[in-house]
């Protein structure tokens, strides 16, 4: 290649990310980690080689200078899953440049990614769901009382995501048909089924707490706060988390233990994978085989705990 390309053109790294926005649905939370990594791996190159005037170029960039880096954010004691990240964000920039003709070769290709721990997201038992769906008209009052009500109901009827949640709007919801209209990741849209009594909490919401929690406020929002605006995602975790502390376990909840817990229990109900995989939104089955482990995880816990010789019988085999 008779040129070189400056690694530190913000233009090229905007091309990138935008790359990665269109062609791979990245969400913006990932993109504004993959820039994050970017910038550290630059910065290090600058100290590394004390480069202050930038002019450390793409095809100068070896595979040696990759592995001194992956050391590098090792010894920073990052977690296995960042760092995993980290080393993903690389690959698929330089390749990037590679696949476009920007580079001659991709100097990660001989980088082996790391495998993120597999972890098991947190669900809460039957029991407990009810209690947390309940709570809002035990431990609150008024409007308030009714939009927590609605919305706990809905995110456990839908499984949405937060963010789908709180960016739903009234013509979203088909009060007649029982069903949602939701636009997830990549700007996917899906429509999404929902149990009468869900749909009974919105209708009541809609009618006797929303228009006086709006005030004089002209907005489409379905969830709105106490001042008119529409709810924020860090407005349902505060909620959903003080009535989950009410109940009692606060400390496993997370703000997607009510989607983890509608995939779980649909799937212990019966439900087919792939049905599950279509109301989650997930674009490969693999993301929804996870909740299958979940529930085999799920099972031997319950069996340990209800065998009177479970214990003794599991080290033995």
């Amino acid at each position: 290649m008779g040129h070189e390309i400056n690694i530190f053109n913000e233009e090229l790294i905007n091309d990138f990310m935008e790359f990665m926005i269109v062609e791979r649905a990245y969400s913006h939370n990932t993109i504004v980690s993959y820039r994050t990594d970017l910038n550290q791996f630059v910065d290090y190159l600058i100290r590394d080689k004390h480069d202050c005037q930038l002019t450390t170029r793409i095809n100068k960039v070896s595979n040696k200078e990759f592995k001194s880096f992956f050391e590098h954010i090792s010894n920073l004691g990052y977690k296995n899953s960042t760092r995993a990240r980290k080393i993903a964000t690389l690959k698929s920039f330089f390749s990037y440049l590679h696949t476009e003709g920007l580079s001659e070769f991709d100097p990660t290709y001989a980088i082996s990614s790391i495998s993120r721990p597999f972890s098991l997201p947190g669900i809460l038992k039957i029991e407990e769901i009810k209690k947390l769906l309940e709570s809002p008209i035990e431990h609150s009052i008024g409007d308030i009382a009714l939009r927590d009500f609605a919305i706990l109901h809905l995110a456990y009827a839908s499984g949405l995501r937060v963010s789908e949640l709180v960016n739903l709007d009234i013509r979203d919801i088909d009060i007649e048909s029982g069903s949602v209209r939701c636009v997830g990741k990549g700007s996917k849209e899906r429509i999404v089924p929902v149990h009468k009594k869900a749909i009974d909490s919105i209708d009541n919401y809609l009618k006797l707490a929303r228009p006086f929690l709006i005030k004089n406020h002209h907005t489409q929002s379905l969830f709105v706060n106490k001042f008119g605006k529409r709810m924020t995602r860090q407005g349902f975790w505060l909620m959903a988390k003080k009535h989950a502390t009410i109940n009692g376990f606060g400390k496993k909840f997370s703000p997607h233990t009510l989607r983890h817990s509608f995939a779980s229990h649909l799937l212990e109900g019966g439900a087919p994978l792939r049905h599950v995989q279509e109301l989650l939104g997930h674009a490969s089955i693999s993301t929804t085989q996870l909740y299958t482990h979940l529930n085999n995880q799920f099972v031997k816990e319950e069996y340990e705990n209800a065998h009177p010789s479970a214990h003794k019988f599991i080290k033995t085999i």
